[in-house]
């Protein structure tokens, strides 16, 4: 329980990297919201990986460039899954794109991708 807690701190840190630069391309320098949400979540990842790494599941002293390559694979998928949720939300179901992105992100963050760092890119026993 302590790990998953920890985990989802993690998330909302890296939510708030992927938000804000977001909200800067898109709400500033007028980019496409898909555009900006891309963006933001490679930001995002990039803070939760060193977070989950070094102190979520304290996998340091394991090869990094393996995460990285297993965190980039959970990642592509979460990109899709995320740019397809706020998608849906926002065009067909006419959601702002900022709420459409916290309900996508929420989901994303208590199942897939806890589950994947987890049990595939910091493999805890």
């Amino acid at each position: 329980m302590v790990t998953f807690i920890k985990t989802q701190i993690a998330l909302i840190i890296g939510s708030l990297a992927d938000f804000g630069v977001t909200l800067l391309l898109v709400e500033l320098a007028h980019a496409p919201y898909v555009i900006g949400n891309l963006a933001g979540n490679i930001c995002g990842a990039m803070m939760q990986f060193i977070l989950c790494r070094g102190w979520v599941f304290n996998a340091t002293e394991k090869g990094i460039h393996a995460q990285i390559f297993k965190f980039v694979l959970v990642y592509a998928g979460n990109l899709l899954l995320s740019a397809a949720g706020i998608y849906f939300f926002t065009h067909f179901l006419g959601i702002h794109y900022i709420i459409s992105k916290l309900i996508t992100s929420i989901a994303l963050g208590l199942s897939y991708n806890y589950w994947m760092q987890r049990q595939f890119v910091f493999r805890t026993q």
